[in-house]
């Protein structure tokens, strides 16, 4: 079966073709962990799980890398704030992210590798990209940069040209620089510094810059040239073109990634997410909130991955609805599915190969949750653990709530009531239901379905 999907390098969806048909690598950027991931922090991780377990389906090996960024500006500023130190800081939103993204029932990457186990690789890229001529010592002595002249290419995944990088609000112009869009690939420490974002260097007591750090781990674990590099549309620029920059020119052979996937933004009810408009809203406050981990999975996955999605209390509500649909088909199925896959591993189901096939076509989620949609339902069960969903029994699901049998029986008895015009029993049956949280789908014809109330 063949997979294709949008490549951004190229601009155009291509087959997908890797180095090596028994080993796919993947690398996507992770979390800087100065503070606990947001939504749209866990729409990356969760597309990049999807792809995870498609190309582990398609494929006999594949290593994932995705990397954890434990030494930024950010983290420190974080720090300073909250009066702790930085290792406090990044063990407790490290293992944040960890719970977070678990409840979305979230893969672990086969490897996750933190920036500052990889300092001595990044400050020997450095000094290859000096000693090569693409990169300088400023002129205040202290800072080491990217020289973007020196790269023929630069501004091939981006689109964007080495004359438009000006000085604004993506580009600082310093006076140790040669050029605008020169970027940093070491920095001199600052007096308020704690002395464990602090590391020797070449060139003084300083941290590396963000892009090199991405350039180091990913090319140390799979390669100088591998397969897929994915993460947020924010970060085409300049992240990603400057890791393509520095790692095509410190392994001069190299093309780095041949493969670049970016999955798109993510606004609230219509509006960029911001603290500043109330609408920033974290993993744990929709946990907090009540809605399960897999409705959220659900709800990131109702819109084209390279598409942007808006998230809203309608999309909540129908990845509920949806969810509860195949959950009560998982109960009246205990036999076929009862044992429950904690993994991408899932036996074949009918219907698999054409779902599979839906998948394959540029990672068409919308277009695979409606196969399932139209699946025998004892085949949806397979299909939705493939997507990482009825990761838990039926009872646990329904937790609190009347089993489905009592559920249906109830919905016959107001049937009934209502064809005999008895309306005050079928109110009575309704607002019971309602007040346990069971919400009927009325329809002119009658009850078609019910969903647990958000």
């Amino acid at each position: 079966m063949k997979l294709q999907f949008y490549n951004t390098l190229t601009r155009r969806k291509e087959e997908f073709t890797p180095i090596d048909a028994q080993h796919v690598t993947m690398y996507v950027c992770g979390p800087t962990v100065y503070a606990r991931p947001h939504i749209g922090n866990a729409r990356s991780v969760v597309v990049y799980d999807v792809l995870y377990r498609l190309l582990t389906h398609l494929y006999p090996k594949v290593t994932y890398a995705r990397n954890i960024t434990d030494v930024d500006d950010k983290i420190n500023a974080a720090a300073m704030e909250r009066g702790i130190s930085i290792q406090a800081l990044t063990t407790e939103v490290t293992q944040q992210f960890h719970d977070d993204m678990d409840a979305l029932n979230c893969l672990r990457p086969s490897i996750e590798p933190r920036a500052t186990e990889h300092i001595d690789g990044m400050i020997a890229m450095t000094q290859q990209l000096i000693d090569n001529g693409h990169a300088y010592v400023g002129s205040d002595g202290q800072h080491v940069l990217f020289d973007v002249t020196s790269y023929a290419d630069y501004g091939a995944l981006s689109g964007r040209q080495i004359d438009e990088q000006e000085a604004g609000a993506r580009v600082a112009v310093e006076g140790y620089k040669k050029h605008p869009g020169d970027f940093v690939l070491w920095k001199p420490a600052d007096a308020q510094d704690d002395a464990s974002s602090v590391f020797d260097s070449p060139w003084g007591p300083g941290r590396p810059g963000w892009h090199i750090e991405c350039s180091v781990m990913s090319t140390h674990y799979l390669g100088a040239t591998f397969d897929i590099h994915g993460g947020g549309a924010d970060l085409k620029f300049p992240h990603h073109e400057n890791e393509i920059a520095q790692s095509c020119c410190a392994h001069t052979d190299s093309q780095f990634a041949r493969y670049w996937v970016h999955n798109g933004f993510l606004t609230v009810n219509g509006e960029k997410m911001s603290k500043s408009l109330g609408n920033f809203v974290t993993v744990r406050d929709l946990l907090d909130r009540g809605i399960k981990g897999e409705v959220i999975r659900l709800a990131l996955l109702m819109s084209k991955y390279n598409e942007p999605l808006d998230w809203n209390d309608e999309k909540v509500r129908e990845a509920e609805k949806l969810l509860d649909k195949w959950y009560r088909a998982l109960d009246r199925h205990p036999r076929e599915h009862s044992h429950v896959e904690k993994d991408f591993k899932i036996p074949a189901f009918a219907g698999m190969t054409d779902f599979i096939a839906v998948l394959c076509d540029d990672l068409n989620f919308p277009k695979a949750i409606a196969a399932v949609q139209q699946m025998p339902e004892a085949d949806q069960i397979g299909a939705a653990k493939f997507l990482g969903l009825l990761q838990q029994d039926a009872q646990q699901w329904f937790k609190g709530v009347q089993a489905d049998g009592d559920i249906e029986a109830q919905i016959t008895v107001r049937a009934e009531a209502k064809k005999n015009r008895d309306f005050a029993t079928a109110d009575r049956i309704r607002d019971e239901l309602k007040a346990q949280g069971i919400m009927l789908e009325d329809r002119p014809d009658g009850t078609t379905d019910w969903r647990r109330g958000t």
